[in-house]
C-alpha cells in the first residue's frame, strides 16, 4: 500500500493521494504567441521580478501553482529537479500564484517551506493569468529566448484523475526543453492538464434565486464540511462564503463530473447509511449558484457552524490512547519497503469496555498509509501475520473510522491490550511518527457485539499483463448474524469489488458492487439496515485485478504479482463489519 497521496492518502492520498478527486484535465488550445511581458513581486524577497530580466536566457518556464492543490503541490518537487537540471544549461524557472484566496504572505510561506529553488510570484487580479490564457494550477508555459510559448500543458504523466504512476512515461515539459535548447520544434506543444482551476478574483452578486446564506451553506456543511475542514483529509477548507467562491470553479467541475463527494457504490445495489451522493435538487442547486454568479444573500439566513469535534470525524473521544513512543520514518524506504511496525498500548481497563465509535489517527499522516487498531485480549497471543486476530478500527486513503448503529458496540476485555499495525511510506523527509486512537464508549449495555470479519483469499497469482484476473473469498456463518457494512480492499491493481449474500436455501443478493475500485479512496460503506445472516448462509467476495499496462496504477506489468503487504503487491480482503447478540455472563 502507498502513502496518503497528496497529503490525504491520493489521498495521500488518495494522494494519493485524494488529489485525484480533485483534478481534472484541461483541454488546453494551442497559443503559439509571444508574451508580452509582466513585472510581478517576488514573495519572498518583495522585489520585482520581470520577463524581461531574462533576456539572457535561452528559455524561461512559468509554471501556475498554489498553495492547497494537491497535483500542484506534488509537482513542487519535480520542478526543483528540472531547475536542478536545467538552470545550468540555460533556462530560467517562474512559479505564478494567480488564485484569489491565495495571500503574499501564505504563498512565500509555502514557498519557504517546500524549498522553491525559483522565483515565487503572486499574481493579484489574475493579470498574468489572462495575459497566458491559464486555467490550472501545475499548468506549465515554455517560453523559448524570444519571449513565444513554444510549449503549455502537463509537467509530466505521472499523477492524474484516480491513477498515480510509479513514474512518469512521458516528461513532457522536460522533452519540451531539450527540443527548445537544440533548436527544434516541440513534438508535443500541447498536452491536457490535470489541476485545481486557478481561482480567479470574481465580483460576486449580493443576492439571486439561489445564495449561500440560504442554500449553499447548508449543502457545504452537510455534504463537503466533514473532510474539508483544518485537520482532515479534504485540501483546502470550505467553511465560508469566501472558500466556496475561492473554489467555485472547481467545486463545478467536480460536482458536475460526480466526483464530488467521492461515493463508488453502485447505486443498483445497496442502500447505505453515509452515502455521500448529492441528491438531485441540491446537486442542480450548488452548480445554478455557480453558473449566477455565486451570490451571497443576507447573513441573517445563514445557518449556524457546524459543530465537529476538533481533530476528529467522530463524536468527541471519551478516550484516546497514543503509542507510548515515537517512531523515527526516514527519508528514504530500504529495498522492499518498511515492514509493518506494532506497537503495543496498554489500555488498564478494570473493566470491560464497548466501543460505539473509534478512530485510528495518524501522528505524521505525510508517511502513514495505513493504521490497523487490533484488541489483544488478556492471556491472548498476538500473531501478526493470522487473519483471527480481533480488529478495533484502522485508517486509510479514505474513511475507515468506526461508526456503529445504536444497540451495537465493540468489546474491549478488561486487562486488553491495543496493537497497532503501522504502514510507513517515506516522501523524502524524515518525520516522527506517535500515533493515536480515539474511543467513544456506550453509554448502556449494547445488544449486539460487532466483529469484523476479513472475508480474504491470499493465494493468487495474478499473471503478467492479465487485465481482468479473478479472485474470489467466502465467509460462512456460523451462527445468525447482521451485516453491518463493508470495505473491500485492494491495492494498485484492484479494479472491482463485489459482495454478495448466498443463502443456505440457494438465494443470493447482491450487498455492495464498486465497479471502479479507487485505491486512492478506499471507503467503508454502512449499510441502511442491517443484512440478517442465518447459520450456513455465505458472504461471498468477487474481485477483478487489471495486471496489464492499460492500468496506469500498475508498477510493474510484465512480473506475476502475489499476495503482499507492499504497494507492489496485492491484496485481497473483503473487510465486513458484522453484529451478533452479546453473549450473556
Amino acid at each position: 500500500m502507498t502513502k496518503r497521496f497528496l497529503s490525504w492518502l491520493l489521498l495521500t492520498s488518495s494522494l494519493a493521494l485524494l488529489f485525484s478527486r480533485l483534478a481534472v484535465s484541461a483541454d488546453s488550445a494551442v497559443s503559439v504567441k509571444a508574451i508580452a511581458g509582466f513585472t510581478l513581486p517576488d514573495v519572498r524577497t518583495q522585489k520585482p521580478v520581470a520577463l524581461a530580466d531574462f533576456k539572457d536566457k535561452k528559455a524561461v518556464v512559468v509554471v501556475f501553482l498554489g498553495t492547497e492543490c494537491p497535483i500542484s503541490n506534488v509537482y513542487v518537487g519535480r520542478l526543483a529537479d528540472l531547475h536542478a537540471e536545467y538552470a545550468p544549461k540555460g533556462v530560467q524557472f517562474l512559479a505564478v500564484n494567480s488564485n484569489a484566496q491565495d495571500t503574499a504572505e501564505r504563498v512565500a510561506d509555502h514557498a519557504r517551506k517546500n524549498n522553491v529553488p525559483f522565483p515565487v510570484l503572486k499574481d493579484d487580479g489574475n493579470v498574468v493569468a489572462d495575459q497566458f490564457e491559464a486555467t490550472r494550477m501545475s499548468e506549465a508555459f515554455l517560453l523559448d529566448a524570444g519571449g513565444t510559448v513554444r510549449y503549455r500543458g502537463r509537467i509530466d504523466d505521472q499523477y492524474g484523475v484516480g491513477y498515480q504512476r510509479p513514474k512518469p512515461v512521458r516528461r513532457d515539459l522536460a522533452e519540451a526543453i531539450e527540443a527548445v535548447l537544440s533548436g527544434k520544434e516541440v513534438a508535443q506543444p500541447v498536452t491536457p492538464v490535470e489541476g485545481c482551476r486557478i481561482s480567479r478574483a470574481i465580483k460576486a452578486k449580493q443576492d439571486g434565486p439561489i445564495t449561500y446564506t440560504k442554500q449553499v451553506a447548508r449543502i457545504l456543511q452537510n455534504n463537503c464540511q466533514e473532510c474539508h475542514r483544518p485537520g482532515q483529509i479534504g485540501p483546502m477548507p470550505l467553511l465560508t462564503y469566501d472558500d466556496a467562491v475561492a473554489w467555485s470553479e472547481t467545486i463545478r467541475e467536480v460536482v458536475r463530473g460526480e466526483r464530488m463527494p467521492p461515493w463508488f457504490a453502485d447505486p443498483n445495489h445497496g442502500k447505505f447509511a453515509n452515502d455521500r451522493r448529492l441528491p438531485a435538487e441540491q446537486h442542480g442547486q450548488l452548480l445554478a449558484w455557480i453558473e449566477h454568479g455565486c451570490p451571497k444573500g443576507d447573513d441573517k439566513d445563514l445557518p449556524p457552524p457546524r459543530d465537529f469535534a476538533k481533530g476528529w470525524t467522530i463524536a468527541e473521544p471519551d478516550l484516546v490512547l497514543s503509542m507510548t513512543e515515537e517512531f523515527e520514518v526516514s527519508t528514504t524506504a530500504p529495498r522492499g519497503g518498511i515492514p509493518y511496525k506494532y506497537f503495543t498500548v496498554e489500555t488498564n481497563f478494570k473493566e470491560d469496555r464497548w466501543v460505539v465509535e473509534a478512530e485510528a489517527k495518524a501522528g505524521a499522516p505525510e508517511v502513514v498509509h495505513h493504521i490497523i487498531v487490533f484488541i489483544l485480549g488478556p492471556g491472548k497471543t498476538f500473531y501478526p501475520d493470522r487473519p483471527g486476530n480481533a480488529v478495533l478500527c484502522g485508517v486509510a486513503p479514505g474513511d475507515t473510522a468506526l461508526h456503529l448503529p445504536a444497540g451495537v458496540g465493540k468489546k474491549i476485555p478488561a486487562g486488553s491490550r491495543l496493537i497497532f499495525q503501522m504502514h510507513y511510506t517515506p516522501n523524502g523527509k524524515a518525520r516522527k511518527d506517535r500515533s493515536s486512537v480515539g474511543l467513544v464508549f456506550a453509554k448502556t449495555l449494547p445488544e449486539r457485539e460487532a466483529i469484523t470479519v476479513p472475508v480474504l483469499n491470499p493465494m493468487f497469482r495474478i499473471p503478467a499483463g492479465d487485465d481482468n484476473y479473478k479472485v474470489e473469498s467466502v465467509h460462512e456463518f456460523k451462527k445468525p448474524g447482521q451485516v453491518l457494512g463493508f470495505m473491500p480492499h485492494m491495492h494498485l491493481r484492484g479494479k472491482d469489488f463485489l459482495y454478495e449474500a448466498v443463502h443456505a436455501d440457494g438465494r443470493k443478493e447482491v450487498l455492495l458492487s464498486v465497479p471502479h475500485f479507487n485505491f486512492g479512496w478506499q471507503s467503508a460503506y454502512r449499510l441502511e439496515t442491517p443484512y440478517p445472516m442465518e447459520k450456513g448462509d455465505k458472504l461471498h467476495c468477487i474481485a477483478h485485478f487489471d495486471n496489464s499496462d492499460k492500468n496506469p496504477n500498475n508498477p510493474d506489468s510484465k512480473s506475476e504479482v502475489r499476495w503482499g503487504d507492499q504497494t507492489w503487491e496485492e491484496m485481497m480482503i473483503g473487510w465486513t463489519e458484522v453484529a451478533y447478540e452479546r453473549k450473556t455472563e
